[in-house]
């Protein structure tokens, strides 16, 4: 066995639930331990779960946060595990009571050292503008006559600093503490930018990364360690619990490569990212199961198999509630996908309210529409209310970003949406990836052909589909790309070729919606810049892409 092995904890945590996360911790000490690992590094701060916002400023936070790392050192020391050293993520605090993102070393049953992270993002997910770094030198550490160096995420992510204070210092190895969240493409990012880093510091850098959900962050783990040379020689699934064990080279020797996890589709790996959220949402918030609207169409569906890969489809509650204008073929898609799912499948036909309605208001056009659509989310209110249930909306990116959807229906209240971050195209491309999963193990494809391919449709009037308001999906999707996405405004995308009448159309469209979007619940952030985590606007604005 080499004279260094490593472990690495690739773990999904609870945010507050320190003791919960302590526990966690020592039973992968324990396993580490038993497969001869030296050292074992779990993510960033793994004892308080992440990001934990203001709840680093509470005392009774920062002290059961101290206290769990006591509890640790004194358990290793107990059951004899003295000679495992653990490097874990925590919440620091100054002597003057500031509140520091770090990462504590303990060795031979007692905390050896402290490091604090010194790059600290303000930016998009994260806000740690209140938590502060404490501006030390980089920290080395000794394991088995070794020198270690230890980072925290966005140390390595910005040229000079920690890393540059690492050149130089014999490394056998940088180990990197992160909680880094899924989005699309990135962990090609993460690879490269380690990889620059181990030829800086001319030594391997082992990445460990959290995974789970917490509110509208997936984390994805996805965790690796890179060769001196920027080679990836190990790494971890994602969306899973895991752990790397890696014998650790002296400088100049042959680098064992152990253990590559098998590559995954962006499809793949934002389809799971989906799943995670809404699980551990579920789970992490004390539901035990959800209740939708199954109408047919392809929101509905691919929402409903997320739910049932997530909490199991026993405990799906999915409610069709057809209306006068309702298509047998739309009631019958939402009874197979039930089926398919196994689901919990009702009906609760909205006539009768409706009529109800309409004898003391007589609404007519729009206002119509949207009783009906209104209705649907009050019957599903109701049911929650009754019987305990999550509320996760359907609605995708695209009907939020063009406010294509009735505020307080059925598609867009609840507590959770899992297509929120996915725009109408990526749920159609996600749909023909889950029936294809389906169909290479052998299973029954969850979503039924005829929900994927018929136009989409509210179907709150007769003869009605989503392109009756808004462009073609593949159009609508390619401009809010760039207007939303990119930031490019009215001259740019007609120098790009849009039509003037559809930009302008989704232009407007976009820009009246920002109240709809503060309004609507929380979701699984997969692309870099997601409604209501990095992207927000006043909603009492003058300002108009038109009048430029």
């Amino acid at each position: 066995m080499s004279d260094l092995r490593i472990a690495l904890a690739q773990i999904n945590t609870c945010v507050g639930d320190i003791a919960g996360n302590a526990s966690l911790v020592l039973d992968r000490c324990r396993a580490a331990h038993a497969l001869g690992a030296h050292v074992v590094a779990f993510p960033e701060m793994t004892l308080t779960g992440y990001p934990i916002e203001d709840l680093a400023l509470r005392e009774s936070f920062q002290r059961a946060a101290a206290a769990a790392v006591d509890g640790i050192a004194a358990t290793l020391v107990a059951e004899g595990l003295c000679s495992l050293t653990v490097i874990v993520g925590t919440l620091g605090v100054s002597a003057g009571g500031r509140p520091f993102n770090q990462a504590v070393v303990i060795a031979d049953g007692r905390v050896a050292a402290r490091y604090n992270k010194h790059h600290l993002p303000n930016y998009g997910v994260f806000d740690e503008r209140r938590i502060f770094a404490a501006g030390h030198d980089a920290c080395v550490v000794d394991v088995a006559s070794s020198s270690l160096g230890l980072a925290i995420c966005e140390d390595i992510w910005q040229d000079g600093g920690t890393v540059a204070d690492l050149e130089g210092r014999g490394l056998r190895l940088l180990v990197v503490l992160n909680g880094s969240p899924f989005e699309e493409g990135k962990g090609h990012t993460r690879v490269e930018l380690a990889a620059r880093r181990a030829r800086e510091v001319g030594a391997p850098v082992a990445y460990v990364n959290l995974w789970g959900g917490q509110d509208d962050l997936v984390f994805d783990g996805h965790s690796f360690i890179v060769s001196p040379a920027g080679d990836v020689v190990a790494s971890a699934p994602g969306f899973s619990d895991a752990m790397i064990v890696w014998d650790v080279p002296e400088a100049g020797s042959p680098v064992p490569v152990s253990g590559i996890a098998p590559a995954e589709s962006l499809d793949e790996q934002s389809y799971w990212a989906c799943v995670t959220g809404l699980r551990d949402y579920v789970v992490k918030n004390g539901f035990r199961s959800v209740v939708l609207g199954m109408s047919g169409g392809i929101d509905s569906a691919l929402t409903a198999a997320i739910a049932a890969d997530a909490i199991g489809g026993e405990n799906v509650v999915g409610v069709s509630m057809p209306s006068e204008y309702s298509s047998d073929h739309s009631k019958d898609d939402a009874a197979d996908l039930a089926k398919r799912i196994g689901a919990d499948y009702r009906v609760e036909p909205i006539a009768t309210l409706v009529g109800a309605f309409q004898d003391q208001l007589a609404l007519t056009g729009v206002a119509e529409e949207n009783l009906q659509a209104r209705l649907r989310g009050v019957i599903l209110m109701a049911l929650s209310n009754r019987e305990g249930h999550l509320v996760i909306a359907p609605g995708n990116k695209s009907e939020l970003a063009a406010g294509y959807a009735t505020i307080y229906d059925a598609g867009s209240i609840g507590g959770f949406a899992p297509l929120k971050d996915l725009d109408k195209t990526r749920v159609w491309q996600l749909a023909r990836w889950r029936n294809a999963y389906a169909a290479s193990r052998g299973e029954v494809e969850p979503i039924p052909v005829s929900s994927i391919e018929k136009p989409p449709s509210a179907e709150l009037r007769p003869g009605q589909t989503d392109q009756d308001s808004l462009p073609p999906y593949e159009l609508l999707d390619e401009v809010l790309d760039a207007y939303v996405e990119h930031a490019e405004g009215r001259d740019a995308l007609l120098a790009r070729g849009f039509d003037a009448a559809v930009v302008d159309k989704v232009l407007s469209l976009v820009d009246r919606a920002e109240w709809k979007r503060r309004q609507y619940p929380p979701g699984p952030k997969v692309t870099a810049l997601a409604f209501g985590r990095d992207r927000r606007l006043p909603i009492t604005s003058r300002w108009r892409e038109l009048d430029v």
